[in-house]
């Protein structure tokens, strides 16, 4: 590797441990679903969070914010 590759492999450790969790919402996806399926799962599951309370959020660890920007992304992006 060259001097240029470590240092961005190092911003973006950096950046992934900075950035608020949401992310492993995808590993949280039953683990014998393939691309489509996982697309699927997707489907249906991020426009569920947008009908959940503020009860229900908290119980899955998500507060309003998180659960409306994770409800409203397209299906096929993570």
């Amino acid at each position: 590797m060259n001097g240029l590759t470590d240092v961005r492999l190092l911003l973006r450790t950096e950046e992934l441990l900075e950035e608020p969790r949401l992310r492993p919402c995808a590993e949280r996806a039953p683990a014998d679903l393939g691309r489509w399926a996982l697309m699927l799962h997707r489907l249906r599951t991020r426009p569920a969070l947008l009908e959940l309370d503020k009860d229900q959020l908290r119980d899955i660890g998500l507060d309003a914010q998180q659960a409306r920007s994770e409800g409203l992304k397209p299906f096929w992006r993570l």
